[in-house]
């Protein structure tokens, strides 16, 4: 009597075994020792990676000092800021509460320039670098507030804010190493017709060479900037109406025509008055 051949039991895949076959040992189409191979070449791979950009970065660093730029083939001109904080000055004349943020702004940023603390500082010659390339502990020299006059916020605490004459403090940004030439001074107009009458102090409207080169946050922690305070002598006629006021560096090498930047050795900024 024939017996039939046993045949062998089919095994079906299922959406399991993609994930773990427990037939061939395969996690997510890999056995142990792929995986083990896989990770292991990746943790090499990255360690490498992660050693290399280190070492990379140390060695660049070595090259580079703390207090000044490596490279400084071309120091480049300064910008011109001004103060209050705002390209639009908006305000009543008659309303505090209006000119008040303007009147603190200016107030705070002139602590530092208080006669008091500057009188700590040197006198420096007048209209001559301060060339300190030798010396440790950088020294600075004194720019008393009280230089700005009617600016200063001494005699008027308002700035001129509140007779709808208001003061503009206007400085350069600082650049270590710059030595302008010539002598460089602030000049504004008023973008109209008609000329706009200003005050400027101190009334050269210098920055004067004493204050320069800059070394740097680190070696010239005291350091401050020289200012040119400019008072806007607005008349009746000039009240409820926008006036473009543009500043520029003169006198001197700084560059205030660049048509790509028109921040550069300038600035351009709107004020108007009401009452």
């Amino acid at each position: 009597m024939s017996t039939k051949e046993d045949k062998p039991v089919e095994h079906k895949t299922t959406w399991k075994d993609s994930i773990y076959n427990p037939r061939t040992g395969e996690f997510i189409g890999r056995t142990a020792s792929s995986w083990a191979l896989i990770v292991g070449f990746y943790l090499v791979f990255y360690a490498f990676l992660t050693g290399f950009f280190t070492l990379t970065m140390w060695v660049m660093l070595q090259t580079l000092e703390d207090d000044v730029p490596k490279y400084r083939d071309r120091v480049p001109s300064p910008g011109l800021v001004i103060r209050p904080r705002s390209l639009d000055i908006i305000f009543n004349r008659t309303n505090p509460k209006q000119y008040g943020p303007y009147v603190r702004h200016l107030e705070s940023l002139l602590q530092q320039y208080n006669d008091t603390i500057q009188e700590q500082n040197e006198l420096c010659m007048v209209n001559e670098y301060t060339e300190q390339d030798d010396v440790a502990e950088k020294k600075v020299c004194q720019f008393k507030r009280s230089l700005l006059r009617q600016c200063s916020g001494l005699a008027d605490a308002t700035f001129g804010y509140a007779e709808g004459k208001p003061c503009i403090l206007v400085k350069m940004n600082r650049i270590i190493g710059l030595r302008p030439r010539g002598e460089p001074y602030v000049n504004c107009t008023a973008k109209r017709d008609t000329p706009l009458q200003m005050s400027y102090f101190p009334t050269e409207a210098k920055f004067d060479k004493m204050y320069f080169p800059y070394y740097g946050k680190i070696n010239h922690p005291k350091y401050v900037q020289p200012l040119v305070a400019v008072q806007l002598l607005l008349a009746k006629e000039d009240y409820n109406t926008e006036i473009a006021i543009e500043c520029k560096v003169e006198g001197s090498d700084l560059k205030n025509d660049d048509d790509r930047d028109k921040f550069l050795g300038r600035i351009t900024f709107r004020v108007t008055v009401t009452e």
